[in-house]
């Protein structure tokens, strides 16, 4: 009996080992004090090396098993521990880190009074002795090689994960070597400067990492910073051609991007009297504003021409009222003072569009046109592509289907129309993907059209969704054979959208092209959190069309404008005869999407240095205004729009009176979508703001700052801020 027990003892400490040894999937929640969800939080695993990270509800899955330390750490929060035990749900709740943060913002500039364990001076007290030894040479040598006292660089090539798939992490920082930034007496150097530095100018070294760095410096700063002082502060105040002049450095050409943007010139002031119709097509895409945000937070200069206001305009949404009529869109209009221009005014025009339940949605018929040529793999395209593509996966319902299409040196079909309930042969067919070779993408395209075809559901959602960095050189490459070949595929009723991936050679030219000419939308994955947005959270705007060939005609009234322009657009404005041509190309509306445009207007009788001079009179051709007769109108827009699968436009058209509010007393919708276009503005260097202030944005992007439970017009503030400080 004495045996039996010992045996049935050894059995259970044996079972106990082994659930003990066990790896398994721990998920929870990571909230703040005010328990909203956090997003982007890190979640590191000190025994497997396992890292995760939280979506935008705040949730995580991680592989760990009993006696783990899971480490929880996001900018701006105090880092938490929490070891696993039985339980495989385990929620955070992080606290605000506000009081360290101004402290170590002193460490950043070389004048450490903190008195917190998680500031710099804990880093000093476990380095102290090896950073006085080696400050000298970690300020010379040791910074060419990417390197710094304490300081360990590691590839960004890791992955996190979603509460459901191994994702990729972000893009890489800002150096391809994945350097630390160097900040020299409060400047911003680059590791050929830090090499030219004496050594016995210095006077002081620190290394800032992880929180202690990105607090102050932002994700340049990913990779840590070194942060020195000189005995005389000899480099202070420095612009960068004074430093390499005084360090006798001579600058390197830098070489040309090989990313392809279409420069166009910004909207010029028009009068009524010889332009009295502003006619365009909306635009739903935001791929500018992704590709922004990567330029800023990669501390790299935007190009001029990547900038396009109504991109970065209709990334946020706004809260417009929903139709209460038979339309598929409301209309909302505001008027309000300039912000950058006090003498003028802004004209806000707003459509939203119908929420339509997702049961209610129509069938889908996808078809996944993937670029797999060698160009597509690094870590921030192909990998990132297939774990975005997932998350799409997951929206699909048994009703819909999907394929895939793959093109490199030639165009194959590697997953043929399949159920949206058998998701895990879609990811398997996703997971076996792998990139090499040229890029034939005028191939891939015909392909995935035939597909389409071959299967279109009648008053269903027919839809490729293309993923690639557009670098296509086989085949139908140029942008004029592209174009044909895309509008040539529209007439199927097969819609489009266009998903960018990677950095260096990408093609945003041909991606617009392709989503403006195919009936599409086009966005910029910049990293998994924006595949989660797009392509997950804003399933139905993205992916379900309510209305096509969507166009604004506005008239204004020359009594009350004296002249006006139309902020953004420059690539999808129309000619006035356009609006009645049903065969005229436009842009398409998803359910839920709201669209904004925004007009910049001279009121009648004010004196403007934008304006040329008026000429005189004409003998032979006089135009009679009819404009008195409206005194109280500042302008009427018509619409015009088909329903999906329909070839005849309606039209809508509303009188916009002439009621202007003060800015401070303006909706927050006005305030905030008035900052982003000033940000953009500035941006494109624009000749036509008169004010170009960061902080006069930032306080506008402030006050007009809520609905904002994703968290996404708090980063537009904190890129205002970085490029403020960094350009």
């Amino acid at each position: 009996m004495k045996s039996l027990k010992l045996i049935s003892s050894a059995i259970a400490m044996l079972i106990c080992f082994v659930s003990m040894a066990q790896e398994r999937t721990i998920t929870g929640i990571v909230s703040d004090k005010s328990k909203q969800a956090i997003p982007g939080v890190n979640i590191y695993n000190q025994t497997s090396k396992v890292t995760a990270a939280t979506d935008f509800d705040g949730k995580y899955s991680i592989q760990a098993k009993t006696g783990d330390m899971l480490v929880f750490s996001f900018i701006g929060f105090e880092t938490q521990r929490q070891k696993v035990q039985n339980s495989n749900t385990i929620n955070i709740q992080l606290q605000e880190y506000n009081q360290t943060l101004s402290e170590v913002v002193v460490v950043g500039y070389g004048e450490s009074k903190s008195t917190s364990d998680y500031s710099a001076r804990s880093y000093e007290r476990a380095e102290r002795r090896k950073e006085k030894k080696d400050a000298k040479q970690a300020a010379t040598s040791v910074a060419l090689q990417g390197r710094a006292a304490g300081l360990q660089i590691q590839s960004n090539t890791g992955y996190v994960a979603n509460s459901k798939f191994q994702m990729p992490r972000e893009s890489p920082s800002i150096s391809p070597k994945n350097e630390p930034m160097y900040i020299v007496d409060g400047v911003p150097m680059k590791a050929n400067q830090m090499a030219k530095i004496n050594p016995n100018d210095i006077n002081d070294l620190k290394v800032l990492k992880d929180v202690a760095a990105t607090s102050i410096y932002g994700s340049k700063a990913s990779n840590g910073v070194v942060v020195i002082s000189t005995k005389n502060e000899i480099y202070k105040n420095l612009s960068e051609k004074e430093l390499d002049k005084k360090l006798n450095i001579t600058p390197i050409p830098v070489e040309p991007t090989q990313e392809d943007y279409d420069s166009f010139v910004e909207n010029a002031f028009e009068s009524p009297k010889t332009a009295p119709l502003s006619t365009f097509s909306i635009d739903v895409d935001n791929a500018s504003y992704t590709n922004i945000r990567r330029f800023l937070n990669n501390g790299q200069q935007v190009p001029k021409d990547a900038v396009r206001i109504e991109e970065m305009v209709n990334f946020f949404k706004y809260t417009y009222p929903q139709p209460k009529n038979e339309h598929p869109f409301s209309i909302n209009t505001e008027l309000s003072d300039s912000p950058w221009n006090s003498k003028n005014q802004i004209l806000k025009i707003g459509l939203q569009g119908k929420n339509i339940p997702t049961e209610d949605l129509p069938a889908s018929n996808l078809v996944f046109l993937i670029d797999v040529s060698g160009s597509m793999s690094d870590m921030n395209k192909l990998p990132l592509l297939k774990q975005s593509m997932k998350i799409l996966v997951n929206e699909l319902r048994p009703k819909d289907k999907v394929a895939i299409v793959v093109y490199a040196g030639a165009a194959g079909l590697v997953l043929p129309p399949t159920s949206g309930d058998e998701k895990k042969t879609i990811i398997k067919a996703l997971d076996n993907l792998q990139a090499g070779g040229s890029t034939a993408g005028g191939a891939g395209i015909e392909l995935a059209y035939k597909i389409a075809s071959e299967n279109f559901i009648k008053s269903g959602n027919n839809r490729v969704i293309m993923a690639t960095d557009g670098d296509f050189n086989v085949g139908s490459a140029s942008n004029s054979d592209m174009e044909k070949l895309i509008e040539e595929k529209r007439k199927t009723g097969v819609f489009l959208t266009c998903l960018g991936y990677g950095m260096g050679n990408y093609k945003d030219s041909k991606m617009e092209i392709l989503a403006d000419k195919g009936n599409g939308n086009y966005a910029y994955i910049d990293n998994i959190q924006e595949a989660n947005r797009f392509l997950g959270k804003e399933f139905k705007g993205s992916m379900f069309a309510i209305a096509k060939d969507v166009k604004i005609q506005i008239e204004f009234n020359p009594k009350q404008v004296q002249a006006y322009r139309l902020i953004g657009y420059e690539n999808r404005k129309l000619r006035p005869e356009d609006f009645k041509n049903d065969a005229i190309d436009a842009g398409e509306l998803g359910s839920n999407h709201t669209v904004t445009a925004l007009y910049e207007i001279i009121p009648a009788g004010v004196k403007s240095d934008y304006l040329a001079e008026q000429p005189d009179d004409l003998k032979y051709t006089k135009t009679e205004s009819n404009a008195a007769n409206y005194s109280n109108e500042l302008a009427t827009v018509k619409f015009r729009y088909k329903k999906p699968d329909g070839e005849k436009s309606i039209e809508m058209v509303q009188v916009i009176e002439n009621k202007s509010v003060a800015m401070e007393k303006a909706s927050e919708d006005m305030k905030f979508s008035s900052a982003v276009a000033w940000f953009g503005l500035k941006l494109r260097d624009s000749k036509l703001i008169a004010n170009k202030s960061s902080e006069e944005i930032i306080k506008l992007a402030k006050e007009g700052n809520s609905n904002d439970d994703e968290g996404y017009k708090a980063e537009f503030i904190r890129l205002v801020k970085g490029e403020k400080q960094f350009n």
